[in-house]
């Protein structure tokens, strides 16, 4: 088990893994159930060049990277997920089949890059998520995705009680309202992990070798 006390090493290919969450339609298009009960999906189409960008380059260097996809419907809901503030209006979000769960536009996990299907709000529950990454030998997470302060949260926080380095990428993930966002960047600063922009990332990994990622 090596210690990765510094962002490059966190951010080292042999040890990390970018997680992806939520980048979907419901989430991100203002077509989507978020942006037609009213949320500003604003900031989360924003990152999305962002995050197309450090995908690109994790590529390059040969990063896991992984992809966290939301879906609902009879066979997972429970009265306590059926009855969330947000569903007030009826179940609409990510429901199975549907174009608002597929990943939003620019999204395309290659067919080397795993998709993890999750049900609530954190990938690692009931998922196989940790097997995946325990499998590849990840130690550290890379958490990027929307929104910023529920399942993108959720996921890192579960990810350190996971004992992985955290580390939440705040420039390639969005909330609907600019002050969680940033409530989530410090909480994770101060108790979780660290949080860095996917230029800082990217600069960790100046000098390394660039692979050909499969299915290219």
């Amino acid at each position: 088990m090596e210690i990765l006390k510094t962002l490059k090493d966190r951010c080292d290919p042999r040890y990390a893994a970018l997680i992806v969450v939520d980048v979907q339609n419901d989430f991100v298009s203002p077509e989507g159930s978020a942006g037609k009960r009213g949320d500003d999906v604003g900031a989360a189409m924003a990152m999305i060049p962002n995050l197309t960008g450090l995908i690109d380059q994790a590529r390059k260097v040969g990063l896991t990277v992984l992809y966290i996809r939301t879906t609902h419907s009879d066979w997972t809901d429970t009265p306590s997920w059926i009855y969330r503030t947000s569903q007030k209006s009826g179940l609409s979000t990510c429901r199975e089949g549907t174009w608002g769960a597929e990943f939003y536009d620019g999204i395309a996990p290659l067919p080397s890059e795993r998709v993890v299907i999750k049900h609530r709000y954190s990938a690692f529950i009931n998922t196989d998520l940790n097997t995946v990454l325990k499998a590849r030998g990840i130690q550290s997470i890379l958490v990027c995705g929307v929104a910023t302060n529920v399942c993108v949260e959720t996921t890192a926080r579960d990810g350190y009680m996971y004992d992985y380095y955290v580390t939440m990428i705040d420039d390639c993930s969005a909330a609907y309202d600019a002050k969680l966002h940033m409530s989530t960047l410090e909480n994770i600063r101060r108790h979780f992990g660290l949080v860095a922009s996917s230029h800082q990332i990217i600069e960790s990994w100046s000098g390394l070798p660039v692979k050909r990622a499969m299915g290219v």
